[in-house]
């Protein structure tokens, strides 16, 4: 399965549009009362507005025509009580909005990291951390921007413009199709120009996580650049990634201006037109002045919003573009899905087995090819090879952090597939070369993901690290079980770090443990060490050990050669050793 987010780019068809203004809508669920009382506040604010150049019609050719003013003043008063009423219902329909769009992106983030809680190992290969953290803050802050503002002002300037494009007409038609005739043509313009705008908001957007993801690898792999003296080059890479965002935030930029000169040139137009007839209409007698005093009250009600609705139009767009980013992601399925029902361990089967299991990251580069592999109970496997044979990918499907393209593993006589996550974590124990830490203690660290010991005490964790002889590990640290841990472990050396994370495997006493270069970075004292504790496993705890130092391995029940897509089992050490140096 493809995991690419690049791919998912939506078609730039003017039919792709309705459907994602359609795909929006689902977003609004459960904000209905809202919604509605949002609903009357904007008709209030638009009737309100709506009513004032008929009052000011009736008071011109009534009182300012005639030369009178008795009478005027109640009608002033009602005209001065509609000004002052706008405000406050404006104000009551912009803070229910407000309220929508923050929830809006509220759940949408939380359905986003949702959905990444779900996918597999092989997403997160396939797209860059810096990326979706883009996705996560940026593209959701567009939609509460749309949903919290840009909605409101939408559906009020559309409820006014309704409103006024139909005084325009019942007042006098004549004068209301000559001052909506120019509108009809920006319907046209804003239709054929719509999804190039999306299309050029949607770039700039992907360029925005590309620099995103810059920042983030440079930041995770700053010691690096430092020891290498290589700022240049990681600047460089910063310096393209910002100026193609320069570029493509330039055109988006462009493309949303041009509908702001243009909906103001048609409301030019169009007060132009209603002059120039209207002086004939009433030099003919056929309307009044205080008539066509309202009709350019009525033109600009109309094209106001219209010109306003030039600028939302492109904040939709931008909008569009950020939902069919996050949408993408939350339309991404997992090819490793929860069993509907746990089947039952066979205690007479092997504890792992391959059968027939190929792999590959992609279709032109098998890594495993047809492995049959048999894993019993309370023995321990080394796994030798080469760098980049596939020894971590053989351990990663045992594991089940990925699915084999072909053939089963079978986990105590079961489909791996078809057992549980929380039951297979349990079970099956991983040190990785490059253990994970998070911000917190060493304790946060060491019981991540173990209900057993979590809601222990310090001081019956430190007697449960006691008897399985984890306590001297401890002593490493200052702090005890209390001592800070960084997300990053920057204040800890790579060896304490592996410590830390073998202390969390051997914690959930696991059926099977999984020690990939788990003592690469760890002096030959602290090994040993490591390998009295493990010797304190029960007895039909099943290891295996990935490692390239041979004394590592020297007490091993079983050796396997992974290389070359296969996995061919040695005789002997010295067998080993020189399949080391002869891999091919």
């Amino acid at each position: 399965m493809n995991y690419a987010l690049n791919d998912q780019a939506a078609p730039n068809k003017e039919g792709a549009s309705l459907s994602a203004y359609k795909s929006l809508l689902p977003l609004l669920r459960g904000e209905g009362r809202t919604l509605n009382f949002a609903a009357v506040a904007t008709l209030l604010n638009s009737l309100l507005n709506l009513s004032a150049p008929l009052l000011i019609a009736h008071i011109v050719d009534r009182y300012i025509s005639t030369k009178s003013v008795d009478g005027m003043l109640p009608w002033v008063l009602l005209l001065l009580s509609l000004y002052l009423a706008g405000p406050f219902t404006s104000f009551g329909q912009t803070r229910l909005m407000g309220g929508v769009g923050q929830r809006v992106m509220y759940n949408l983030r939380a359905r986003i990291f949702s959905k990444l809680q779900d996918l597999p190992v092989a997403f997160f290969h396939a797209n860059k951390t810096g990326d979706l953290i883009s996705r996560i803050n940026n593209d959701t802050d567009k939609l509460n921007i749309f949903f919290s503002q840009t909605l409101v002002q939408f559906m009020g300037s559309l409820v006014i413009m309704v409103g006024a494009a139909i005084f325009l007409l019942v007042i006098h038609w004549q004068l209301g199709v000559a001052a909506l005739a120019p509108a009809a043509v920006l319907l046209v313009f804003t239709q054929m120009l719509s999804p190039w705008v999306k299309a050029k908001n949607r770039e700039s957007l992907e360029t925005m996580g590309g620099i995103s993801a810059e920042v983030s690898e440079s930041l995770q792999n700053f010691r690096v650049i430092v020891a290498f003296n290589r700022r240049d080059f990681f600047m460089q890479r910063f310096t393209d990634a910002n100026d193609k965002n320069y570029r493509k935030a330039l055109w988006a930029g462009i493309a949303s201006s041009l509908f702001m000169p243009i909906f103001s040139l048609s409301s030019h137009v169009a007060q132009l037109l209603v002059l120039l007839f209207g002086i004939y209409l009433v030099s003919t007698g056929a309307t009044t002045i205080g008539i066509l005093i309202s009709y350019f009250a009525y033109v600009q009600t109309f094209y106001n919003p219209l010109r306003q609705l030039a600028a939302l139009w492109s904040n939709l767009q931008v909008a569009l573009a950020g939902w069919e980013r996050i949408d993408a992601v939350l339309q991404m399925q997992s090819n490793m899905n929860e069993p509907s029902a746990n089947t039952a361990a066979s205690a007479a089967a092997p504890l792992l087995q391959f059968q027939q299991v190929s792999f590959a990251y992609n279709a032109n580069t098998p890594v495993l090819s047809k492995l049959d592999l048999t894993l019993e109970r309370g023995k321990t496997y080394a796994l030798i090879g080469p760098t980049g044979g596939g020894k971590t990918t053989t351990a990663s499907l045992m594991a089940r952090l990925f699915d084999p393209t072909a053939g089963h593993v079978f986990l105590e006589g079961r489909d791996i597939r078809n057992v549980s996550a929380s039951e297979r974590a349990q079970k099956i124990g991983f040190i990785l070369q490059d253990p994970i830490l998070f911000t917190g203690t060493l304790r946060d660290n060491i019981v991540y993901g173990n209900a057993n010991y979590a809601a222990l005490s310090d001081e019956a964790l430190l007697t449960i690290l006691t008897d399985t002889g984890l306590n001297e590990l401890l002593s490493r640290f200052d702090g005890g079980l209390q001592a800070p841990i960084a997300t990053t472990g920057d204040a800890i050396s790579l060896g304490q770090k592996q410590l830390i994370a073998f202390m969390r495997a051997v914690l959930r006493n696991p059926d099977l443990l999984i020690l990939d270069e788990a003592t690469a970075n760890i002096d030959t004292v602290t090994e040993q060490l490591l390998e009295k504790i493990l010797h304190k496993l029960p007895a039909s705890t099943t290891r295996v050990i990935i490692a390239h130092r041979l004394n590592t391995i020297e007490n091993a029940d079983e050796i396997f050669f992974v290389n070359g897509a296969s996995v061919s089992k040695a005789s002997s050490m010295q067998n080993a050793m020189s399949m080391l140096l002869s891999p091919t």
